[in-house]
């Protein structure tokens, strides 16, 4: 069965959750109290409904129990937003992540229920401050404060060499997951064939490793 999930709120960062899930073969429910979002977003998503969650029967008709996760992306009316999270964790849905405004949001919601905080726009601005500082990682996906998985342009003198010879797990202390080819994705490398001259590497390691890597 194809997981189902709820998100509530269709603003610019409710509405791109929603739709990549639902490109992800999930069943979505979008909910949102504003009409024009939801007839924006009604073709993208299983289901859009238009519902005021601060009205006391909001929550009756939703089917929150039968949800996989629920996404909380409600942050102009704090109201609101805690309110859901309290329904949803009453209702017994099994992860529910809540976007927060400030520490004091986050731990409101963290005592109603809420399982994971998202600052959205906070770590997009880690991000951006990774790709800026090391320039040759494509992409930075912290894993936890100390690990994470990059991807990362083959450095010149590793081009034509192999994995074996160059012994990166050694040498390096990270692992090599992977190789990109344009839109092809390798995960499965022979350790005795050449790195391509255009790949994009996958590595997952320690942060400090990860930044000692030469380039």
């Amino acid at each position: 069965m194809k997981k189902q999930y709820a998100v509530f709120g269709a603003g610019k960062f409710g509405a791109s959750v929603a739709v990549t899930l639902e490109s992800f073969g999930c069943e979505v429910m979008v909910v949102d109290r504003d009409p024009e979002r939801i007839q924006e977003i009604a073709d993208q998503v299983s289901y859009a409904v238009c519902v005021n969650v601060e009205e006391p029967d909001a929550f009756a008709a939703l089917g929150l129990r039968n949800m996989d996760g629920a996404v909380v992306a409600i942050t102009e009316n704090l109201e609101a937003s805690i309110v859901t999270v309290m329904m949803c964790s009453e209702a017994g849905v099994p992860r529910i992540f809540a976007k927060a405004r400030n520490k004091t949001h986050e731990k409101i919601l963290k005592s109603v229920g809420a399982h994971k905080i998202i600052y959205p726009e906070m770590e997009m601005g880690k991000r951006i401050a990774k790709y800026i500082v090391a320039d040759n990682f494509l992409d930075w996906i912290d894993l936890s404060p100390k690990y994470s998985l990059v991807e990362m342009e083959i450095p010149r003198n590793w081009k034509g060499r192999t994995l074996r010879d160059l012994k990166i797990r050694e040498k390096h202390q990270v692992n090599v997951i992977g190789c990109k080819e344009g839109d092809q994705v390798n995960i499965n490398m022979d350790p005795s064939s050449p790195l391509p001259e255009n790949g994009v590497l996958i590595i997952i390691g320690e942060n400090e490793a990860i930044e000692r890597i030469p380039r």
